[in-house]
């Protein structure tokens, strides 16, 4: 029996995937496994029991991965479950940024009492005329989930769109239109774009890579468009360009006190992967996640360990250790395996920077002292057996 914990409302289509072997409980300090949408963990205390967090969503800010690891902990997201509604909103944000939508229906709100209002708008409407998106040339720059679907629908639009990602993956690279053209460096993004949409993750290289530098590569007139992360834009220089015009507009789904009310600034209130389809493809997918780790050992799309899998456990009992990624560590656990006289039927090992996973499948029953033999290993943070 398993026991799981919700930190915020878990859409109901997730929670059917789990099986009347998992229960939930309202003490997180108590559960097998956590699922978590924006609450922060950063100052929770991590249960003993506690052996895997879902992550409803992309980002992981949220969660202290660090602490995680050190605990034996995985984390895992779910990447590309809320992709199209992400698509579909930085689609949005291109229209609001062409035609002065907003514009217009503010002007009609203003002026509702107005009995010749019909009339009135086609004399007040030149004043919110924009440009079609037909024929721009959009930049996208990170080709993952999202980034494949910006890049796919904005052709079917009659976009010129130029993709950037110096790290594409195969999937992504087979789901690319051909159509579409390949920028060698981000540079030629800056300088060539009339709309440049950012999707990559938030690491050390990226923060603040939309930055005064990269600003005044760009267009006058561009339109930059930040659905992933807000630290991936140098707020600052953003609000020095929109002041100056040389920006036209910035949309962003990462409202800040500094950005809210800047004229320019589209900033939408992090609506991205707010609707029902990708709340419920999130919570689906962690929990089929958790449960394939749970009860089979493989980790898939986890953040802090490395992708590894052995398929369906089957009858034999199945070892997996989490620890560091340090020599000599699958001499010291074939070691204590052999001196239980165990037989060894598969074995897979992956690493992940300082942190590494192996799964052991034994052809017997475990003894009971191995798991606590296993745990005397220098650097090893985890032991379970799974039977």
């Amino acid at each position: 029996m398993y026991k799981y914990h919700c930190l915020n409302p878990i859409s109901g289509v997730g929670l059917e995937q789990f099986t009347e072997d998992y229960v939930p409980v309202s003490d997180a300090k108590a559960a097998d496994a956590v699922l978590v949408r924006s609450t922060s963990m950063h100052e929770m205390e991590l249960g003993p029991d506690l052996k895997a967090i879902g992550r409803a969503g992309a980002g992981v800010n949220n969660i202290p991965l660090e602490r995680c690891s050190e605990n034996g902990v995985v984390v895992f997201n779910t990447p590309g479950a809320n992709a199209n509604g992400v698509k579909e909103l930085v689609i949005a944000g291109m229209l609001l940024a062409s035609r002065d939508i907003i514009g217009g229906i503010n002007w009609v709100q203003e002026n509702e009492e107005d009995g010749n209002i019909a009339k009135d708008a086609e004399k007040a409407k030149k004043a919110f005329a924009g440009c079609e998106l037909d024929g721009k040339r959009l930049g996208v720059i990170g080709l993952g989930a999202i980034g494949v679907l910006v890049a796919n629908a904005a052709t079917h639009l009659g976009m010129e769109v130029y993709g950037y990602d110096p790290y594409v993956s195969v999937d992504s690279a087979w789901r690319l239109s051909r159509s579409i053209r390949h920028a060698k460096t981000v540079d030629e993004i800056y300088k060539d774009c009339d709309y440049i949409t950012i999707h990559v993750p938030a690491l050390d290289s990226t923060k603040g890579m939309i930055d005064a530098d990269a600003l005044n590569l760009m267009k006058k007139g561009i339109v930059v468009l930040n659905f992933a992360r807000d630290v991936l834009v140098d707020e600052e220089a953003m609000i020095d360009a929109l002041l100056s015009g040389h920006v036209k507009h910035y949309v962003t789904d990462f409202p800040t006190p500094a950005m809210a009310g800047v004229k320019g600034a589209i900033v939408i209130p992090h609506l991205g992967a707010s609707t029902e389809e990708s709340e419920d493809n999130c919570a689906k997918m962690a929990v089929k996640q958790i449960r394939n780790y749970l009860e089979h050992g493989n980790i898939t799309n986890a953040v802090n360990f490395p992708d590894c899998d052995m398929g369906y456990k089957g009858d034999n009992a199945r070892i997996v250790l989490l620890h560091h990624n340090i020599p000599n560590m699958l001499g010291q656990f074939t070691r204590v395996l052999a001196e239980e006289n165990l037989n060894i039927a598969d074995l897979a090992n992956k690493s992940k920077g300082e942190f590494a996973y192996t799964m052991i499948d034994i052809d017997s029953e475990v003894p009971q002292g191995v798991t606590d033999e296993l745990l005397k290993i220098e650097g090893v943070r985890r032991v379970r057996i799974i039977e």
